[in-house]
């Protein structure tokens, strides 16, 4: 019996030392009664307090973990607004772009004021809130449906079909929108048809003329690489020094030669 006995003993510690498995007892104090220490038996492979050393986080790992966290959470602050602008494009998106219009027609009335006008006279704020109503009630609306309606007679990007979309600017889109801005901007001002009629015929041909030079590549450039319901905002960004060329037309005296009521 005590033979079989050692024998199985070998046994089991060739195995453990086979094995590479070492054992030990841990004491582990229960609230049993009496307050009696038990003992249980652990197995732990060799080589486990070496490897668990390995995801030991160093000082340095810790930082840059910080330091990539807080640039992440700075990008996030960064596209915040951009996130929040897309959302009000999607859900209301006339209005975003109206106001985006009118915002982008103030600054451009603001900045030609600043350019043009002496320092002796003070800043005409009747002038930019005219700017301001023009790009909230006709422009923003208007470019909202004018894009959405060229990208579906044209919906390709290729080279012919962006060609086409900018035809149709110049030839319909852009002298339709000019002639309402200085018509509304001179009414505004107080200007009888006649001399509406008579401010168009001398700075309409001047006004087109230089549209042709300015607008197709800002054109190929949105129709090519902008998504249709974001269009809108890049020609807004666009027509930010067109806008400032635009207002001082306007702001020029009557075609008669009498000074305008802008100034």
């Amino acid at each position: 019996m005590s033979g079989a006995f050692l024998r199985s003993s070998s046994i089991c510690r060739d195995l453990l030392q086979r094995n590479s498995i070492t054992h030990f007892t841990y004491p582990l104090q229960d609230s049993f009664p009496g307050n009696q220490t038990h003992s249980r038996t652990y197995f732990r492979l060799q080589g486990f307090r070496r490897k668990s050393k390995e995801y030991v986080l160093s000082p340095s790992l810790i930082s840059s973990h910080f330091s990539s966290s807080s640039s992440s959470t700075a990008s996030l602050c960064k596209i915040g607004f951009v996130g929040w602008y897309l959302g009000m494009v999607k859900t209301w998106p006339v209005l975003t772009k109206s106001v985006t219009s009118a915002l982008i027609y103030t600054a451009a009335d603001f900045s030609s004021q600043m350019i043009a006008e002496s320092s002796s006279e003070p800043y005409n704020f009747l002038r930019t809130l005219r700017m301001a109503g023009y790009g909230m009630i006709i422009l923003g609306p208007t470019l909202h449906f004018w894009f959405n309606f060229v990208s579906k007679l044209f919906p390709r990007r290729d080279i012919f079909s962006i060609l086409k979309k900018m035809a149709l600017g110049q030839t319909i889109y852009g002298p339709a929108m000019t002639v309402v801005f200085f018509s509304l901007n001179a009414g505004w001002q107080g200007e009888t048809i006649e001399e509406i009629v008579v401010r168009l015929k001398r700075d309409l041909v001047p006004t087109m003329l230089n549209g042709v030079i300015y607008w197709p590549a800002c054109d190929f450039i949105t129709f090519k690489f902008i998504p249709v319901h974001l269009q809108p905002l890049v020609s807004n960004s666009f027509s930010y020094l067109w806008t400032i060329y635009l207002t001082y037309m306007a702001s020029l005296e009557k075609a008669g030669g009498a000074p305008s009521q802008a100034n």
